[in-house]
């Protein structure tokens, strides 16, 4: 089951604000601003594969580009894990996704992240 610390009000999945974060972490004016509208995409499509999966690919692109190397090894293990944390069922709701934070611990979403995806749903 997944676990979280967000009301299970939030866990709707919204293709249209998810698809608007990812592409606002592509044209953002750097590379900070892109990790916050890709941590931001990881909250809003992670109890979906295909977004959860699609927001690390765009997450390790963005350590790649960025020489992150340390972050690009935890991209690649987050998208190993996508697939059995959908199967078994744990997802750790409001993680942002990076490899600075554990991939398993559920997290409250951060007020920034919380804003950004209000902005993406036009609250």
């Amino acid at each position: 089951m997944a676990t979280s610390t967000e009301p299970s009000g939030n866990r709707r999945f919204d293709g249209a604000a998810h698809a608007q974060l990812i592409q606002s972490a592509k044209t953002a004016a750097s590379a900070e601003q892109s990790w916050l509208y890709l941590e931001a995409a990881h909250v809003v499509g992670q109890l979906y594969v295909k977004p959860h999966l699609q927001t690390h690919a765009q997450m390790l692109n963005l350590s790649l580009r960025t020489r992150d190397w340390s972050e690009a090894v935890g991209q690649v293990m987050r998208l190993a894990l996508v697939p059995l944390g959908h199967l078994s069922g744990r997802l750790p709701l409001g993680n942002p996704g990076r490899s600075s934070v554990s991939a398993f611990d559920p997290l409250p979403v951060r007020p920034e992240l919380a804003e950004l995806i209000a902005r993406a749903r036009g609250h």
